[in-house]
């Protein structure tokens, strides 16, 4: 009996849609959507009554605050903003890297504005979309040109499927890394119709072990950067330049995949120097490709710089056109360049070398303030710590490297598990997500925006 009580005093959806809460909403969406969202959020309550695990009647207007959350997830599932309290700079699962103000303008500008993205506005004749960001490229990397596709592997599978089709590539065991999203560099190699050729051993590799597998079915030399991974110990590696040397004794092109491709020198930040585009193309690799939403800190993209004729071949391949960016990749990629030809620049403007290059004692100031913010919220002082921990870059770049930080920890009350508490935070507006470490939440704090702290704050507060 107590059961159908509580279900018959639960508020009737007109009575949900009168608050204020729903009527913000319905002024933003059609109200046949929200009145959806509100239905669906009415059955999870019946359920849980039902069920056992809510006795309690929800208010309307704590009915239209869930069902702002039922709404966005389950009515209308657009990708939620997140508060990137994990510490993890370039995160795959939360979009990689931050775009720079000046990126963000480009993007609204070309957006919002017709632009000459594959036409030349000197004899209005149709030309190459890339042809603008291909001079950026090359003043940036010295390289004779570049071109862009829509990411790093798709960079990788063209340049083998237009110089190796049938042909035979040659590759150090040691660098047959798995890429992110279970992409195999073998599996690339497959795709594009190249034949794999592994030389030396996981561990150890030389010259005379490539030399030893050129014959005349020999199409390039590729060299993988291990950005994912580190082998240690008992090692031998095959240095780019004297891959290069034997590339020009044999005619036969040398790629490398850098991965990450870094601009700048991260190891300013303290951290272990990472390959740069341009080292690479100084030291006479035929063709480079990275990505541009990494080290680099711009939009998704494989880019790929070096010999004129080798690029002008990657252009006339079919897979070319079905591997091309838009336009608002095209004006990202533009406006995050227009930063490196001031290095000092870039790192002021660029976020993913912000987050690099934020000093410790800035992060703890911002932990404080966090930590603060949470106590004059309600959160017990006891449950609230600010501790030292390591921050990551991420994004399959330097694997081994952490950057020392300061995070703000809570930990749950009594009964509450830090599982549930957070999924509360990822499930809240806006969603956040952070680290789990000793039964407690760490919110690593270099990852979190400045002007997301009070936001932070308040969201916590809400779950604990």
């Amino acid at each position: 009996m107590e059961k159908q009580s509580l279900l018959r005093q639960l508020p009737a959806v007109h009575e949900v849609l009168q608050t204020e809460t729903a009527q913000k909403l319905m002024r933003e969406l059609p109200r046949t959507v929200v009145t959806e969202a509100v239905r669906k959020t009415l059955d999870k309550f019946r359920q849980q009554i039902l069920s056992g695990d809510g006795l309690e009647v929800p208010t309307p207007e704590q009915v239209a605050q869930q069902a702002q959350s039922v709404l966005w997830r389950e009515v209308i599932p657009l990708m939620p903003r997140v508060i990137n309290a994990t510490g993890i700079i370039v995160h795959t699962g939360l979009g990689r890297s931050l775009l720079s103000k000046r990126a963000v303008q480009r993007l609204v500008e070309v957006a919002t504005r017709p632009c000459a993205l594959e036409v030349d506005e000197v004899t209005g004749e149709r030309s190459f979309r890339d042809l603008r960001v291909e001079k950026l490229l090359c003043l940036l990397t010295g390289a004779e040109a570049a071109t862009v596709v829509n990411n790093n592997a798709a960079a990788v599978l063209l340049i083998l499927n237009t110089l190796a089709e049938g042909r035979e590539v040659i590759v150090s065991r040691g660098e047959l890394v798995e890429i992110g999203g279970s992409f195999r560099i073998p599996e690339i190699l497959r795709k594009s119709g190249a034949v794999l050729v592994e030389v030396g051993t996981t561990n150890k590799t030389r010259l005379s072990d490539y030399e030893r597998a050129i014959n005349e079915r020999t199409s390039l030399l590729l060299k993988v950067h291990q950005s994912n991974f580190r082998i240690i110990g008992f090692t031998e590696q095959v240095s780019l330049e004297e891959l290069v040397a034997l590339g020009r004794k044999y005619n036969l092109p040398v790629v490398e995949d850098l991965g990450s491709g870094a601009f700048a020198d991260v190891s300013k930040a303290g951290i272990e120097r990472e390959p740069m585009v341009q080292e690479s193309v100084k030291a006479g690799a035929d063709l480079v490709s990275f990505s541009g939403d990494k080290l680099l800190g711009g939009p998704q993209a494989g880019i790929v710089v070096g010999r004129k004729d080798l690029v002008a071949q990657l252009r006339r391949n079919p897979l070319y056109r079905a591997f091309r960016c838009d336009k608002l990749t095209f004006a990202a990629l533009e406006a995050t360049l227009l930063s490196y030809f001031d290095e000092e620049q870039a790192w002021r403007e660029i976020p993913t070398l912000q987050q690099i290059a934020l000093s410790e004692r800035e992060i703890k100031r911002r932990a404080r303030q966090v930590a603060q913010r949470l106590q004059k919220l309600g959160v017990p002082k006891e449950a609230v710590s600010v501790q030292p921990s390591t921050s990551q870059v991420g994004g399959g770049a330097l694997p081994d490297q952490f950057l020392p930080t300061w995070c703000v920890v809570v930990k749950p009350k009594e009964g509450d598990s830090p599982d549930d508490f957070a999924q509360r935070l990822r499930l809240g507006n806006p969603s956040v997500f952070c680290r789990i470490q000793k039964d407690a939440l760490w919110f690593d704090i270099r990852t979190v925006l400045p002007d997301e702290l009070k936001e932070l704050a308040e969201c916590i507060a809400k779950a604990w």
